[in-house]
């Protein structure tokens, strides 16, 4: 059990680039993020946060490796950092959603950058995010766009 009293299953897997472990928190309760983050210092952050709202979690650090856990596992939300090695945020998104064009559904991305500039959020949303959240995420934002998309409330237009 963790300290909410949830019950959860901690688990690491060898990623299949044999780049590392992927780590993952299953929960038995709330929803399931694929949090995709290469700095190992905000994959820490964003796991104990989610942790702390009862989320299930998994994290790939990059977007090669999200892909490859995406052939898997399906989770409810995607927290896509836009700039990493290997493959980026916005290249990971379009791959995404060239698959889902082809064999439908369409899965819940929200960027997440450091980049705080204005034009930002629209090129996110151009490269087929659904939404942005500016770096350092803050527990209230990152509960709070969680918490607007995951309720069914979310659309591009009504989220900002």
């Amino acid at each position: 059990m963790d300290a909410a009293g949830q019950d959860t299953v901690t688990d690491q897997e060898i990623d299949a680039s044999g780049a590392g472990p992927i780590r993952q928190e299953v929960s038995r309760s709330g929803i399931s993020v694929l949090v995709v983050e290469d700095n190992e210092m905000n994959q820490t952050v964003m796991a104990c946060l989610l942790e702390e709202f009862g989320h299930g979690h998994r994290i790939a650090g990059n977007g090669r490796e999200a892909l490859e856990l995406l052939e898997s596992y399906t989770p409810d939300v995607i927290l896509m950092d836009v700039a990493m090695p290997v493959m980026n945020g916005f290249e990971a998104t379009q791959a995404i959603r060239r698959k889902e064009k082809a064999e439908g559904g369409h899965l819940l991305i929200i960027g997440v950058t450091a980049h705080a500039l204005g034009g930002d959020r629209e090129k996110c949303l151009d490269s087929g995010m659904d939404d942005y959240l500016a770096k350092p995420v803050t527990k209230e934002a990152l509960a709070k766009k969680i918490d607007n998309w995951t309720s069914g409330a979310g659309t591009r237009s009504s989220v900002a």
